[in-house]
């Protein structure tokens, strides 16, 4: 009898050792199990409501631009009227309400990634982005669209994007695992491109190439998973729809190459111009300190932009898209000089008032109206003249904010031209180049670090209360 129970020895404590074993694995998986989806459930919330508030923020925004453009085509003259009002009352609500919504918003969650930190005492991000920015944000980018500013909503959806992924960050209760406050912001970024202009790739290569430099192996699920979310969201409400979905292109050789690098050299020259316009008169606003000869600057630069209306068409007003559907697929289309002129000077015009915008939209419209008039110049077919509208576009918007590749993937996205990938590329490259020659840093950049003057000691972490 003991000798059968001696020999039963080793079987009891093999049981014994492979049930702790399963339990402790059982836990541990558990534990990992848990773990991953708490770092995922923040995101995956964020990426939700960033595409929830990206849909109703289109909304209002494209009805207030199709009011605006219906009550012109009435009567021209009225844009005396609207404008002022517009630029006055953007102008009021950034200023007294949340200074740091004004503008594109990109630069503002750009400040917010270099300087955040997992310390909430040494995080200084929540000036850029927070709650209140993204009602401000809306409210002023929404009125600037009813007096037919020409603004695009890209990058306050991006800061509006920035914003719901740090509050959500700041909610998280002190047992959650710990998830990074910067990479949050970093997605968020992403997010809110891929939900304005339904192109997740572009989202994803912005976040790499123009918010960090960080390697992506830190950050790409977290990306991927609220593109994907927040993209989804926004068809799944909007539709699988293209921007400027299909137009026609041709089969072009290695000829058709020197005039596309023509268009982008100067698509990228003026890119970069435009670029100093809007600097120029930021600095000029900035440095009027009383309201009243601000607010005189603002009502200027409106009837100015009333004025630019006037003389060169209605092109000139909203975003620009209605050009773009009518240059892309009109079947005999009519350039005309006016148009790139309008488009451009609009853009600076309206963005140096200081409310609420975004510069991607009039950036691609301006580059269609220069590639469209080189076509026009040049006697292209259909097909030429559209290849020709897509290189000013990637062209123009390269050189604004210097992200060659997250132009030429974001127009490729948003017109369904893969055929054309090369030469969207090629007309990205020579903008970037050219754009190099004049300033070496983008507007983006440049408007980061005017952000993060204004307070002082924010890059060390001393972050004033």
């Amino acid at each position: 009898m003991r000798e059968r129970d001696y020999r039963a020895i080793p079987t009891k404590v093999q049981r014994y050792v492979w049930n702790r074993l399963e339990r402790v694995r059982h836990v541990v998986w558990n534990s990992q199990a848990k773990n991953f989806i708490l770092l995922a459930l923040p995101y995956q919330i964020s990426a939700v409501l960033t595409a929830l508030i990206a849909v109703g923020y289109t909304k209002l925004f494209n009805a207030a631009q199709h009011w605006n453009h219906t009550l012109i085509a009435k009567d021209p003259h009225m844009i005396l009227l609207t404008a002022p009002l517009a630029f006055v009352a953007s102008w009021w609500l950034v200023r007294y309400f949340s200074p740091m919504s004004g503008g594109s918003g990109i630069p503002q969650v750009m400040a917010a990634v270099e300087v955040a930190k997992d310390e909430e005492r040494n995080d200084g991000s929540w000036r850029f982005l927070n709650v209140r920015i993204i009602l401000v944000k809306i409210a002023s980018s929404i009125a600037l669209a009813f007096g037919g500013g020409s603004i695009g909503r890209e990058g306050p959806t991006l800061q509006i994007a920035g914003s719901v992924y740090r509050t959500v960050h700041k909610l998280l209760p002190p047992f959650w695992p710990k998830v990074s406050r910067k990479v949050m912001m970093i997605t968020g970024g992403a997010a809110g491109l891929s939900a304005a202009f339904n192109t997740p790739l572009g989202g994803i290569v912005f976040a790499i190439e123009e918010l960090t430099r960080t390697h992506i192996a830190k950050f790409r699920t977290a990306v991927l998973s609220s593109v994907i979310l927040s993209g989804m969201t926004a068809q799944l409400i909007l539709g699988p729809y293209l921007l400027y979905g299909y137009p026609k292109v041709a089969t072009v050789g290695p000829s058709f190459m020197y005039k596309l690098l023509a268009i982008s050299a100067v698509c990228g020259l003026l890119g970069a111009l435009s670029c100093k316009g809007l600097l120029l008169l930021d600095r000029i606003r900035r440095s009027i300190r009383s309201w009243f000869p601000q607010l005189l600057f603002v009502l200027a630069l409106a009837f100015l932009f009333a004025l630019l209306v006037l003389t060169f068409g209605h092109a000139t007003l909203g975003s620009g898209d209605q050009l773009l559907d009518r240059y892309l697929f009109d079947p005999a289309p009519t350039p005309h000089w006016k148009d790139a002129i309008g488009r451009m000077l609009g853009s600076v015009v309206t963005m140096g008032a200081g409310g609420a915008g975004g510069v991607f939209a009039p950036a691609l419209s301006s580059g269609a109206a220069i590639g469209g008039l080189f076509g026009h110049w040049f006697g292209e077919d259909r097909g030429e003249l559209n290849m020709m509208i897509l290189g000013g576009m990637c062209a123009f918007l390269t050189g604004v904010t210097r992200s060659p590749f997250t132009s030429a993937i974001l127009v490729l996205e948003m017109t369904d031209r893969h055929s054309v990938i090369f030469q969207l590329m090629y007309a990205s490259m020579i903008a970037s180049v050219v754009a190099h020659t004049l300033d070496t840093k983008s507007y983006y950049e440049r408007m980061k670090n005017r952000l993060l003057d204004q307070f002082p000691g924010i890059r060390r972490g001393e972050v004033e209360e």
